[in-house]
């Protein structure tokens, strides 16, 4: 591969506290590849061969229910780690992780893992700190899904991919990768008639604005109050 700067990793969480040598000695055995929208980087339950850094783009990723449903459950932003199954004691990955947008991803073989984390102390502490993060919202999505109502927990998904990614625009703010109604079901354990419902029935009251893989949330607060955020 080409060589990469230090400065690509040096203000992510885990390489932040590294010295530029240290980054360096990491960068020269990774490998990095471009994935193009909707491929898929890895499978759940396939043997976790290795473990990667989003450097540009955006993923989903899905998890499969015990009924066989798919639900998409985390995304992954720019300057996170993802596929960590050694960081969870695994030999297999326990999510499918899909580009949704174009990707750039460095990635290197998991028998790389206990040196970094033993010679790299920051990177093992952020690392956990990523873990601990994902796996709380996963917790709260999944009691979303069992405990909330649909437009509760619709409106709670949106406004997550709006703190993640959002960008402000002139009509409000975007959520940076493309996101389909279909996606949002996937989400949220409902159908994707209700969505569709919802959706409408938010833009007619001015709070969303939708085109196809898109949208925008115009009134941020409205939403939140939607979601049972407000007092």
């Amino acid at each position: 591969m080409p060589k990469l700067d230090e400065s690509l990793l040096d203000g992510l969480p885990p390489f932040s506290r590294l010295e530029r040598s240290q980054i360096r000695e990491i960068l020269e055995r990774a490998a990095s590849r471009r994935y193009e929208e909707g491929t898929v980087i890895f499978s759940e339950g396939h043997d976790a061969e290795r473990f990667y850094l989003l450097l540009d783009g955006y993923l989903r990723v899905v998890r499969t229910t015990p009924g066989g449903d798919q639900i998409i459950v985390l995304h992954i932003s720019p300057g996170q780690l993802f596929g960590i199954a050694p960081a969870l004691h695994r030999d297999t990955y326990p999510g499918t992780a899909i580009a949704a947008v174009e990707s750039i991803a460095l990635s290197w073989p998991v028998r790389l893992w206990p040196e970094f984390t033993a010679k790299y102390d920051s990177f093992a502490t952020e690392t956990y700190k990523i873990l601990s993060q994902r796996l709380g919202q996963v917790q709260d999505t999944l009691i979303e899904m069992a405990t909330q109502a649909v437009e509760k927990r619709v409106a709670a998904a949106v406004l997550r991919m709006v703190n993640q990614s959002g960008r402000k625009t002139d009509a409000g703010i975007e959520i940076a990768f493309p996101v389909t109604r279909q996606n949002i079901s996937d989400m949220t354990g409902t159908t994707l008639h209700t969505v569709s419902r919802l959706l409408s029935a938010w833009e007619r009251d001015g709070i969303v604005q939708t085109s196809r893989k898109h949208i925008v949330v115009t009134d941020p607060y409205r939403l939140l109050e939607l979601t049972g955020g407000v007092g």
